[in-house]
């Protein structure tokens, strides 16, 4: 610790952070891409790259201060807009032993992949420029006020003692039920009755997912701001959550179907990450397993419920992310123990029964203003943009039509929906 309260383990910690969330918004390219079929690969690693660099830019104009900065009950001030006055000196309200500028930037990888997560959503048919606009007015619309309820000075879910140790409400609730909202405003893929989504590349989904548990230990251990007992705590209840997740996830799959996927194995790990987010850091390691194993077999129920619907949030973003963080969220209003960290709560378990309906207000909370948001926000994105490709861009691909490329050289001309060769969905020529 030098005179200035800075601790160069911290800032070590929380910088080694920062790096491995950046890394989940690539990993989630990976974890998407390899979801979607051939045409639409390159448009669905452009939605996350796009949101990561359109999201960092709103973050260091006014989203950093919105969400942080001294304020009211609803939103902060614009007191560090453009990062003023963000530098070399701790922000003792929220990190006194890093400096200011990596506490920023660590937030700010949050902040990135949030939007990306709703790509998901509409993946194949929303207009790129549209999409783009939308995560810039989404990201101080949405992701601002409500990172700013749970986690800023003064926000009233933090004031009334409600927990999120690492962004199970802002993040996975408000991306999961902005999904919900994207998709019914854009719509039904064109082609979803003749050719039902089939992955295009598995491997991409589990070095997608491998990406995503690995920048997950900093999302969740990098939280704890300090390299401490409390990170290591973190770290521990992240991997075995996804753990647990996996595990009874193959085994429902396999009671239902008599297979064990390697779809289903990746996705489960997702669910798992995301249901211990907003416990990481107030709960032990055997509730870590029990919380996994419980949002997976919830979320696994949810996909099976959605497949049966006419909204075609494609890749299940609310059914993962959205149900995911509100298990997360409820379940550390059951298992979270003060004393393994001072700044948590009691929860049910350990016979304080206010938490759990703490929770459950910000869980309802979080919901309906991201609902009506969202919604408000894409009808003024459709007033300046068309939300929806044309028919005839959809179905030639909106690689092309988007970007000007496609992801693999095409080797026959009968391949309509991109779905490569029979046997496993991949073209030869890349192989």
């Amino acid at each position: 610790m030098n005179e200035t309260g800075i601790s160069a383990g911290d800032t070590a910690w929380l910088l080694v952070s920062a790096a491995l969330v950046f890394l989940m918004t690539p990993g989630l390219a990976f974890f998407y891409g390899g979801l979607v079929n051939r045409r639409h690969v390159l448009n669905t690693l452009m939605m996350a790259f796009g949101a990561l660099c359109v999201a960092a830019v709103m973050w260091v104009l006014v989203g950093y201060s919105l969400a942080f900065a001294p304020g009211g009950a609803l939103v902060g001030g614009l007191t560090w807009a453009g990062f003023q006055t963000v530098g070399d000196a701790p922000q003792s309200d929220y990190a006194a032993t890093v400096p200011h500028l990596a506490f920023a930037a660590f937030q700010g990888m949050f902040a990135v992949i949030t939007p990306a997560l709703i790509a998901g959503a509409v993946v194949g048919r929303m207009d790129f420029r549209a999409y783009l606009l939308f995560v810039a007015l989404w990201c101080v619309g949405v992701y601002a006020p409500v990172a700013h309820w749970v986690w800023g000075l003064g926000g009233w879910i933090r004031a009334s003692g409600a927990l999120d140790f690492a962004g199970g409400t802002v993040v996975h609730i408000t991306a999961g039920s902005a999904a919900l909202v994207a998709a019914a405003l854009v719509g039904a893929r064109a082609d979803v009755t003749r050719s039902p989504l089939r992955p295009h590349n598995v491997p991409f989904v589990l070095l997608g997912a491998g990406l995503l548990w690995f920048g997950w230990f900093g999302f969740n251990a990098g939280s704890a701001l300090t390299a401490g007992g409390l990170a290591s705590l973190a770290l521990v209840t992240t991997h075995l959550s996804a753990a647990a997740a996996v595990l009874v996830w193959l085994g429902l799959e396999t009671i239902r179907t008599g297979k064990a996927t390697a779809v289903g194995a990746a996705t489960a790990a997702v669910v798992g990450l995301v249901g211990i987010t907003p416990a990481a850091g107030f709960v032990s390691p055997l509730a870590a397993l029990a919380i996994g194993g419980l949002t997976a077999a919830i979320c696994y129920a949810a996909i099976q419920w959605r497949s049966r619907l006419a909204l075609d949030d494609t890749l299940d973003v609310f059914a993962c992310h959205g149900v995911g963080g509100i298990c997360g969220a409820l379940l550390t209003g059951i298992f979270a123990q003060q004393s393994l960290n001072a700044g948590g709560a009691d929860g049910l378990l350990a016979g304080n029964p206010k938490l759990l309906l703490t929770q459950l207000i910000a869980v309802v909370a979080t919901l309906g203003y991201t609902l009506v948001a969202t919604f408000m926000l894409l009808k003024l994105v459709g007033l300046i943009l068309p939300l929806r490709l044309s028919l005839a861009h959809e179905m030639e691909g909106i690689d092309r039509h988007a970007h000007g490329e496609t992801a693999y050289h095409e080797t026959t001309g009968d391949d309509v929906f991109g779905l490569g060769a029979p046997s496993d969905g991949l073209d030869p020529a890349v192989m």
